[in-house]
């Protein structure tokens, strides 16, 4: 299936500056609209405009449900992109209610484009399970490991019958004491896939029981080796989901204007940072994407839990030979899709349908999309650090600013 740029998609054309995203007036909040809607997006549910949404069509995504909750949505872009599924102009739907995140993520795409836009490459895609098979004795544990070598065209067969996307790329076992761990990896297709490789991990244990010479005292679909929804350093070993980077050489000038420092003073502020998160035991290096991927996921309909995945991401902050600084960020676990889950949802399908990444044949895409927004983000952190306004961009944007009655100041 290709995943190349859609043509069509209103991504891909050439996109006209918003108000600035600190202008929260009613007319700034309809220009943004009508400039989104000349583009080709198509924003009515987003607006509050669209037709009431038919709670039957939520069944599978919701239990008890009673409304929506909602959340301030705002646009930051254009940024260019230069992909190898993402190229072009894109606007950028943020679901925040943190004061200065939609305002940082704007100023660091204008020094992103100024500087002639950022490269992507998403470069890797796989899932994985991880069931265990507990035996009476080590012994035991011992032969069905050495049995279950020798299954892997049973486990391809069984995984294949599951869905017409989820495919075994490969299994790894290992033991521990008297019980077996093996670690399943699947593609997905387009979709996230944790409900579809859990369905084919389950399939996949029943049917290796039936066949196998010694039945297991108890067994698990999941030992949580797999690293779902937990920062592991599993996510260095091979790709979870997604692994998707952006890279940019910002110019030693361009910088300059756009944070008042030097990249020198950034790359020396990264460094202490990283060698304070690695004080931590921090499993990765990163300084705010779960800020972006919060943001981006529940404006485009992902599993917002798997921020918590995401965040092993490597942040690379140094000055080139030429004085310039470049910027990096590498996240090798992004779980996310185009199709399936909360993707089906109204605000989702209208937030994916800006980045041209409706449907299948667009993940990839949307990953590329996600490391250069978290991308920004690295850089308007180090930024402020940079250049000592982190605490006082806060204090000026967010909380409006002000002082809000019964809490500190």
């Amino acid at each position: 299936m290709s995943n190349a740029p859609d043509n069509d998609s209103p991504a891909d054309r050439p996109a006209k500056r918003l108000p600035a995203t600190t202008d929260c007036s009613a007319a700034a909040v309809e220009a943004r609209q009508d400039r989104l809607r000349e583009q080709g997006c198509q924003i009515d549910q987003i607006a509050g405009v669209g037709p009431a949404i038919d709670s039957s069509t939520l069944k599978g995504s919701i239990e008890g449900f009673i409304g929506f909750a909602r959340v301030p949505l705002g646009i930051a872009g254009p940024v260019r992109i230069h992909g190898a599924a993402a190229q072009g102009e894109f606007f950028i739907p943020l679901a925040t209610s943190e004061g200065t995140l939609v305002a940082s993520y704007q100023h660091a795409f204008n020094a992103m484009n100024r500087s002639g836009g950022t490269a992507a490459l998403c470069s890797g895609e796989q899932v994985q399970r991880a069931p265990c098979f507990e035996f009476a004795s080590l012994e035991e544990a011992g032969r069905f490991a050495t049995w279950l070598a020798s299954q892997q065209e049973l486990v391809a067969a069984t995984t294949a019958g599951t869905s017409r996307y989820c495919r075994l790329l490969g299994m790894h076992s290992h033991i521990v004491g008297n019980t077996v761990y093996l670690l399943l990896e699947f593609t997905t297709g387009d979709a996230a896939g944790q409900n579809m490789v859990t369905a084919a991990a389950e399939a996949t244990c029943r049917q290796l029981l039936e066949a196998a010479p010694i039945t297991p005292a108890s067994w698990l679909v999941e030992s949580v080796l797999s690293g779902d929804k937990r920062a592991s350093a599993m996510s260095f070993r091979a790709p979870r989901g997604r692994n998707a980077s952006a890279e940019i050489i910002l110019p030693a000038r361009q910088y300059g204007r756009y944070w008042r420092a030097a990249p020198e003073e950034a790359a020396r502020a990264w460094r202490q940072a990283t060698n304070g998160a690695v004080q931590t035991g921090a499993v990765g290096l990163q300084g705010n994407v779960a800020n972006a991927l919060a943001a981006l996921f529940i404006a485009c309909g992902q599993d917002v839990a798997c921020v918590a995945e995401a965040t092993t991401a490597l942040t690379r902050i140094e000055v080139t030979r030429d004085g310039d600084l470049y910027a990096s960020v590498t996240l090798p676990n992004l779980i996310v899709g185009t199709v399936g889950g909360g993707t089906h949802l109204p605000t989702a399908q209208e937030c994916l349908g800006m980045l041209g990444c409706v449907g299948a044949g667009r993940a990839r895409k949307f990953a590329e999309i996600c490391a250069v927004v978290a991308l920004a983000g690295e850089l308007a952190i180090v930024g402020a650090m940079a250049s000592g306004g982190f605490s006082s961009a806060h204090a000026t944007g967010g909380r409006k600013g002000q002082v809000v009655p019964g809490e500190p100041s």
